[in-house]
Order: C-alpha cells, then sequence, then structure tokens
C-alpha cells in the first residue's frame, strides 16, 4: 500500500506532461534508498539535485526475495523512510557486474561521498556486508552488483 503522496504525485507527473504515451496505464514501483531515515532522505536528496543519478544493489537479493530486477524504461517513485513521495525517476540502464569491476564512472553516477571509486568501495562494502548477514551470508567481491542508472523526470 503505497502512502497517499506516491499515488499523488504519480497524477501530478501525468498532468504536466503531453501524456501522448498512454502512461497513466503504466506501472511503477515506490521505494526508498538504504534501510535507515537519514540515508533515506538523504539520498533522495541528491536525487532532486541531479547529483545521485544511479545505485546499486545485489543481485542475489533480488533472486533471495524473489523480486525482479529493475527493467530500463520504467518509472519509480522515491520517497522518504516513511514512504512521502519525494521525486519520480526513468530507469535508463542496467548494468550486471562483479562488484570488483565497479569503475570510477560508476561511481560517479551514483554521486555519494566525493564520487569517489574509493568512496563507493569503502561505503558498499560495509553496505552490502550488513545487508548479507540477514540472510547468512558473507560478502565477497565477486557478488554481483545491479547498477541501475537513470533519469529525475519529475519533483
Amino acid at each position: 500500500m503505497f502512502h497517499p503522496s506516491v499515488v499523488e504525485m504519480w497524477q501530478h507527473y501525468l498532468d504536466s506532461i503531453d501524456d501522448s504515451d498512454n502512461l497513466s496505464n503504466t506501472t511503477y514501483t515506490s521505494w526508498y534508498f538504504c534501510n535507515d531515515e537519514e540515508s533515506a532522505y538523504s539520498l533522495a536528496e541528491l536525487v532532486k539535485k541531479g547529483i545521485k543519478r544511479g545505485t546499486a544493489s545485489l543481485f542475489c537479493l533480488y533472486e533471495i526475495d524473489h523480486e525482479a530486477l529493475p527493467i530500463e524504461g520504467c518509472y519509480s517513485i522515491v520517497t522518504d523512510f516513511r514512504g512521502v513521495a519525494q521525486c519520480i525517476i526513468q530507469t535508463k540502464n542496467i548494468t550486471v557486474l562483479p562488484f570488483k569491476e565497479v569503475d570510477d564512472t560508476l561511481a560517479a553516477i551514483e554521486g555519494e561521498g566525493d564520487g569517489s571509486l574509493n568512496y563507493w568501495q569503502t561505503t558498499h562494502r560495509h553496505f552490502f556486508t550488513e545487508e548479507l548477514t540477514e540472510y547468512g551470508m558473507s560478502f565477497n567481491e565477486d557478488l554481483l552488483v545491479v547498477f541501475e542508472e537513470f533519469d529525475l523526470v519529475y519533483l
């Protein structure tokens, strides 16, 4: 069940565009970044400022949680931790690669910290290790990462 602001934002988006693609029949997802209120808020703010243009997640968790991978062209409403709509993004590219093969370009697209590969690796190594611990699994740099690049389409 979405927060009412999610449905409202989607409708405002549809009202703001020439809906020649008939997006009113398009489904969308709604989610927030990370697992804590502060991170969810700060990362949504980076998206709204156009700094954060991508996100990374572990491929194995999609399989374990029986969730579909993001699809190019799909829409998502990014929320805060409480589910209140912040903005709408559209996925433009999906790359699946081992953690150890994420490069400077992808790290910069994610837009967190100083934008460096070192920052990305350190932060994500810690985050992924915590996530995997909940599943009784261990992190290693050969694990596949799903890197989703997106465009901000509505504030």
